[in-house]
């Protein structure tokens, strides 16, 4: 969400803005649409001073014993304007503010530009990709054969994009979380948060969701939506909250099922588990002031980065481009891990600074130390990481050829000290 009093004075900035996210300038458009909102509240507002003067004169009329009929018709007749004045306020109001909901926020001064995920570029890489003496097989193929995940089963209770994992796979799963919370909480300082899964409409706005992605949301049929992402209710929890700056940075991190209806995905990923309508997410999300975020949107990547580095996978760290970014961020981090099975990298964690865009939807503000008044906080999240793209890459990367996969080290305290899985292991 955008400052209007921003955009009246620096129209050309954020048109330039809007022309890197490859939309187009509107500026003149809604500066005007907002002159005419501001008339229509003066309009309002010098009708109620008239009529606050024709009170006066009412009773001062009526002390002498004068007639005040007239006055008081005239009063009437002007607060029939004042209704008509305040509702084209606040319908030009609303107007305005579903005009600012629907645009994206700004891409920071150093995000590359670009129309898709071409322009990403590389900053980083860890590890090296593995080599085998045979083909590796995709996950797919490797869960199955150990028989511990079945699609077909799946497809029987709910249809596509879903799987059942069964045995070691699904402790295997389990370890994946316990172990990315325990590591997020333990040595990062995130504060573990069960939120609940089904929220309201304010608050899936105030991360940006609706109302332009209304569509690849799940909505039950008393108006509740299923959480898209822990992001949702964790960034809400300072919604419509003052906080004082000593409060800051907050931390939170959530291990959450998250669901999605993936509706833009045709054709895309419709084998395995990589898109699917059910996953589970180790989320994380700050709240920093204006002048820390930069910096702890490094620490945040840095620790979702951990994660890989302690699972031994090779990925790489791109910063998206201007086309490529997410409705809500201002600027994004990807970690893509490498999957031998399909011979390429693949997303598994996106980290992205927000600034202010969220704080303006939730009004979210913190009280600063030394100076008088409020200002927005600046909210950040963070996948740290995606559970079942983590198995994905587990599976893909230790496994051996003769179809068994080595569990890494970090979490066989989490599987009772299982080393390998084997078939019906």
């Amino acid at each position: 969400m955008f400052d209007i009093k921003w955009i009246r004075d620096n129209p050309r900035e954020f048109d330039a803005g809007l022309t890197r996210r490859g939309l187009s300038p509107q500026a003149v458009e809604i500066v005007a649409l907002d002159a005419e909102r501001r008339k229509a509240v003066t309009a309002a507002q010098d009708i109620q001073s008239r009529r606050n003067a024709l009170s006066k004169e009412i009773g001062a009329a009526k002390s002498k014993g004068d007639d005040a009929a007239g006055l008081i018709e005239k009063v009437a007749s002007e607060k029939e304007l004042q209704a008509t004045a305040e509702r084209q306020a606040a319908s030009l109001s609303k107007e305005l503010d579903d005009v600012l909901a629907g645009i994206p926020n700004l891409a920071d001064t150093d995000v590359p530009d670009g129309a898709d995920d071409t322009a990403n570029v590389e900053i980083r890489s860890f590890g090296e990709k593995p080599a085998f003496d045979f083909t590796p097989k995709e996950h797919f193929d490797i869960g199955e054969g150990l028989g511990g995940m079945d699609f077909e089963g799946a497809a029987k209770l709910s249809g596509s994009r879903f799987v059942v994992l069964k045995g070691a796979l699904a402790r295997l799963s389990r370890a994946l979380g316990a172990f990315m919370l325990d590591l997020q909480t333990n040595e990062f300082g995130y504060t573990e948060i069960i939120p609940p899964l089904l929220v309201r409409d304010d608050v899936l706005f105030g991360t940006g969701q609706l109302p332009k992605f209304a569509a690849d949301q799940f909505r039950t049929t008393d108006d509740y939506w299923l959480i898209p992402t822990a992001e949702v209710p964790l960034t809400n929890l300072v919604r419509e909250t003052i906080l004082e700056e000593t409060d800051l940075p907050l931390r939170f991190a959530a291990l959450t099922p998250c669901f999605r209806s993936e509706a833009g995905a045709a054709g895309k990923d419709t084998r395995g588990m990589y898109r699917q309508h059910q996953f589970d997410k180790v989320e994380l999300v700050s709240v920093t002031t204006p002048e820390e975020s930069p910096a702890e949107h490094e620490r945040m990547t840095g620790a979702a980065e951990e994660v890989l580095k302690r699972l031994g996978l090779h990925y790489r760290v791109v910063v998206l481009s201007t086309g490529d970014m997410g409705f809500g961020a201002r600027k994004t981090y990807d970690i893509e891990v490498w999957l031998p099975g399909q011979g390429r990298y693949r997303e598994i964690s996106s980290c992205s600074n927000c600034w202010d865009f969220q704080a303006r939807r939730m009004n979210a503000r913190f009280r600063p130390k030394e100076a008088k008044g409020t200002r927005f906080v600046h909210t950040l999240n963070g996948s740290g990481l995606a559970v079942g793209r983590a198995l994905i890459a587990v599976l893909e990367n230790r496994q051996f050829g003769d179809g068994t996969v080595a569990v890494p080290d970090a979490l066989q305290p989490y599987m009772g000290g299982l080393e390998v899985i084997g078939a019906a292991t």
